[in-house]
């Protein structure tokens, strides 16, 4: 039943791209802060309340944590970093991605988790230790990055999910919710923290 879930899953990273570029979408970072009927409230990062309608086939992905161990020579990982001088990225985080995601928004793009960050997805094709943790050589169809990643970077793979762990004090991530006319956010992927908050 995990592979059918996961291939699911990596469709709808794929196909994320194309709707954000035909309609506006909203990320969401917070914690459940209550359930209303079919209305999950949730107490943004940023400060404040958003209320989030799930699509009725959403899809829950459960988020676990993972260590520097975890990362092998071919895994596939995302990772959200700084630039830094020299070129390289230093990591903010990193996600390593199941089998069948593999490919899943491969590329080098901007990202908003801080001023002037990035998103990484793409294989690993060389481990090194550093002086401040591990350099990862990462390879994607346009090129590739160096990523410094430090001891103390959050790691996390993923799990599926399930709808009842979206409860109260639950952290959560939304890549892509749209809002409706009345400022309702719908989405049909949550990402839950299992033990762990999403970095992301």
């Amino acid at each position: 039943m995990i592979v059918p879930i996961l291939g699911a899953i990596a469709l709808l990273l794929a196909a994320a791209p194309i709707a954000s570029a035909q309609e506006p979408t909203v990320r969401v970072r917070g914690t459940v802060e209550r359930v209303e009927g079919d209305i999950y409230v949730i107490k943004a990062r940023s400060g404040g309340e958003l209320k989030v309608k799930l699509a009725d086939n959403v899809m829950v992905v459960a988020l676990i944590k993972a260590s520097l161990a975890d990362i092998q020579k071919g895994s596939y990982v995302g990772v959200a970093g700084m630039p830094q001088a020299d070129g390289s990225q230093k990591a903010l985080e990193v996600h390593i991605f199941p089998e069948a995601m593999r490919g899943a928004g491969d590329g080098h793009r901007s990202w908003d988790l801080q001023p002037s960050s990035t998103m990484t997805n793409g294989a690993v094709e060389q481990t090194s230790a550093a002086a401040d943790g591990q350099v990862l050589t990462l390879k994607y169809k346009d090129g590739e990055k160096k990523i410094v990643v430090s001891p103390d970077t959050p790691i996390v793979t993923y799990s599926p999910g399930n709808k009842s762990e979206l409860k109260a004090g639950a952290p959560i991530f939304i890549s892509n919710a749209t809002k409706l006319p009345d400022g309702t956010l719908t989405t049909p992927r949550v990402n839950v923290g299992r033990g762990v908050a999403p970095p992301m």
